[in-house]
């Protein structure tokens, strides 16, 4: 296991991430990309526990993945399996466990204060938090044909992962309207949803 973390994690975070996979008992299984998710936890019906993480991610987003999906597991564990996913006990779990990990050793010193405010009070993605998630992603391999929603001109016709175009319109509070041009029905993109430009 310690020769395959090092592949996907932070040099820095192997060990201390083995110790707590080794605590906890949980199974972790890597797994090809999944578009909607970084990862996921579950009990099995055998009583297993399983974390699934997707094996394209960098280190960092990997790392951050597994730490949430392994505080899901610990906040059951503590608090019983009747809180929400991603309520108060699993925050403050996820804020515990994390905070060893959020340090210049492990992490590059321009994500850390990103980092400390996002885990003020985490999300239930690190997608939905716009800044931490453009910053992560400055360390995938990146797509030159891609762009961010935030970057296009309004207006501009995009097509999404799975084929459909739409059009970007006016900013929300923090998200874009977006006119699916097929349906002419309206969706709200995150900023940072990557998407590749058509005019």
């Amino acid at each position: 296991m310690d020769d395959v973390l090092k592949k996907y994690l932070p040099e820095r975070a192997v060990s201390p991430c083995l110790a707590l996979i080794k605590e906890t008992g949980v199974h972790l299984k890597i797994v090809n990309e999944r578009v909607t998710r970084h990862g996921d936890y579950r009990k099995m019906p055998n009583g297993q526990h399983q974390i699934t993480v997707n094996a394209n991610l960098n280190k960092y987003r990997f790392l951050i993945t597994l730490v949430h999906e392994i505080a899901h597991l610990v906040a059951f564990g503590k608090y019983g399996r009747h809180i929400k996913p991603h309520g108060i006990e699993w925050k403050k779990t996820f804020q515990f466990m994390m905070l060893p990990f959020i340090r210049p050793e492990i992490f590059p010193s321009k994500l850390l204060p990103i980092l400390a405010n996002h885990f003020k009070n985490p999300k239930a993605s690190s997608d939905t938090d716009a800044k931490l998630s453009v910053a992560l992603k400055s360390f995938d391999f990146r797509d030159d044909s891609k762009s961010y929603v935030f970057e296009l001109p309004y207006g501009s016709v995009f097509r999404m992962y799975n084929g459909k175009l739409f059009q970007k319109g006016k900013k929300r509070v923090k998200r874009y309207e977006c006119i699916e041009l097929a349906s002419g029905k309206m969706y709200l993109f995150q900023p940072n949803a990557e998407v590749e430009l058509m005019n």
